[in-house]
C-alpha cells in the first residue's frame, strides 16, 4: 500500500469486529473502528496501539447521521484517504412475531440495516475523490436465508442488507467502488474449546468457524487489485447451509 489507506470498521469493540480491527491494522491501514460499547472500545484502542498498531477508536451511534459523518470526517484526517469500509455493526433481538413491538423492530432495523446505507453513503462520498476508488463489505448473516422461530427483525435486516449491497453495487460501480456482502454462518467468538463434537459435524468443513475465517473473506473482497467481484454475497459457512438435515 502507498500512502496513509484508512479503513473503517463498524462494530469494531468486539466478536468478529475485533478481529477485523486488529488484521486490517497489521495490514498496514489506519483502522478507525466505532461501536456504542466506549469502554470495550478504549480498551481495545490502549492494546492494539501499545503494539504500534494505528487504530483510533470513535464511539458512534451508527444510525444516527450525524455521528456517522463525524466518523467519516475522523478517517480523512492528517492526509488519510479511506479506502475500505466494513459495515459489521449489528444486534439481535428473538422475540416471538406475536410479542415483538414496533420498537424493538425498528430498533434492530436501524442498527442492522440503516447504519449501513448512512456508512456506505457518507463513506462512498469520499471514495469517489480517490484515483482507485474504494471498497465496501456489509455483513449480512446465513439467517438472511434460513431461519429459526422468533428471528424476524434480524432476518428481516440481514435479509435487507443483501439486496442493498447489490443495489449499492450498481449505483457507485461509475465511481470505481466495488460493494460486496458476506453471509457468515456458525463463528465462534467466544469459548472455541468448549464446543461439541456435534457442533463440529454439522459443517460439511468438519469445523466451526473462527473469526479469522470472515477475516480471510474481507481481505479478499478489499484487495486493491481485486475489482471484478462486486455486488454478490459471499457465504463463509463451512458448508452447513448446503448439508441437507433428515431426521431420524
Amino acid at each position: 500500500m502507498t500512502g496513509k489507506q484508512a479503513a473503517i470498521i463498524t462494530g469494531g469493540a468486539g466478536g468478529i469486529g475485533k478481529e477485523l480491527v486488529a488484521a486490517y491494522a497489521k495490514k498496514g491501514y489506519d483502522v478507525l473502528f466505532a461501536d456504542v460499547l466506549e469502554e470495550q472500545g478504549r480498551q481495545l484502542e490502549r492494546g492494539l496501539s501499545a503494539s504500534g498498531l494505528r487504530v483510533q477508536f470513535v464511539p458512534a451511534d451508527l444510525a444516527k447521521e450525524e455521528d456517522v459523518k463525524h466518523l467519516m470526517e475522523e478517517a480523512v484526517k492528517n492526509g488519510r484517504t479511506l479506502s475500505v469500509l466494513i459495515n459489521n455493526a449489528g444486534k439481535s433481538v428473538w422475540k416471538s412475531p406475536y410479542h415483538l413491538t414496533s420498537e424493538e423492530w425498528d430498533d434492530v432495523l436501524n442498527a442492522n440495516l440503516k447504519s449501513v446505507f448512512l456508512c456506505s453513503r457518507e463513506a462512498a462520498k469520499k471514495m469517489r475523490e480517490n484515483e482507485n476508488g474504494g471498497a465496501i463489505v456489509n455483513m449480512s448473516s446465513t439467517r438472511a436465508f434460513m431461519s429459526e422461530p422468533d428471528s424476524e427483525a434480524y432476518a428481516a435486516s440481514k435479509g435487507g442488507i443483501i439486496a442493498l449491497t447489490h443495489a449499492l453495487a450498481a449505483s457507485l460501480s461509475k465511481d470505481s467502488i466495488v460493494v460486496n456482502s458476506i453471509s457468515p454462518g456458525w463463528i465462534e467468538t467466544g469459548h472455541y474449546d468448549r464446543l461439541r463434537s456435534i457442533d463440529h459435524e454439522q459443517h460439511f468443513s468438519n469445523r466451526v468457524g473462527h473469526p479469522l475465517d470472515i477475516v480471510k473473506a474481507c481481505f479478499y473482497l478489499t484487495d486493491p487489485d481485486n475489482r471484478f467481484v462486486t455486488g454478490t454475497n459471499v457465504t463463509v459457512d463451512g458448508g452447513m447451509t448446503k448439508k441437507m438435515i433428515y431426521e431420524e
